[in-house]
């Protein structure tokens, strides 16, 4: 009678490993990332069409006036500022300090609205509708995607806010807290390049 072949298959018991992780070592961490790249390589092509219009026509904006500084200049300013909240929000994420992901993660979203607000009055300055030409048009796709993720994620951290508060608040939920800054930082890197290229491309060009 033959013997049954035996089964070699390698078996690895991973009962032990956590069940969250922070970083680079959690699959939320390479998810955002995933995300961001993604996105950003949006914006990089909406950058390379804008400066490509440039390049078509003599006068820019053509026929209009330069955008006005005042309203985009004092969102700069917001997010710049709101880097602080996110990274500590972050911190007492990581740390599992409850009471003050409530905190900062509040602060963060107060931060988050007065930049939408803002954004709202940025499009009356500038001085152009999305149809007036091409000019107006990528001014105004370069406005509104940056606006659509800051309201996608002020929208993303209320909704992490409630939940600090009614729960369910697992280790697993506190990784959310921290990957929501790190998103956040996306967000506020890339206002800097599309600030410059809407408010003062035109200036400098």
């Amino acid at each position: 009678m033959n013997a049954q072949p035996q089964d070699t298959r390698r078996v690895l018991d991973v009962a032990a490993l956590p069940r969250h992780a922070f970083g680079h070592q959690g699959l939320i961490w390479w998810g955002t990332t995933g995300f961001m790249v993604i996105e950003g390589s949006m914006f990089v092509i909406v950058l390379i069409v804008y400066f490509y219009l440039r390049l078509q026509v003599r006068d820019w904006p053509p026929s209009l006036p330069d955008p006005g500084l005042f309203y985009g200049t004092a969102n700069l300013v917001t997010v710049l500022v709101s880097v602080l909240p996110a990274y500590i929000a972050k911190q007492k994420a990581e740390a599992f300090d409850l009471a003050g992901v409530r905190l900062w993660l509040g602060v963060l979203v107060l931060f988050g609205l007065v930049a939408v607000g803002l954004r709202f009055f940025e499009y009356f300055t500038l001085n152009c509708r999305w149809d007036d030409n091409a000019y107006g048009s990528i001014v105004w796709t370069l406005l509104s995607l940056h606006t659509l993720h800051v309201a996608t994620d002020v929208g993303d951290s209320i909704v992490l806010l409630t939940l600090a508060f009614v729960g369910p608040n697992s280790k697993k939920r506190f990784v959310d807290y921290s990957e929501n800054s790190l998103y956040w930082y996306f967000i506020v890197a890339w206002w800097i390049p599309i600030y410059l290229t809407i408010y003062f491309m035109p200036r400098w060009l």
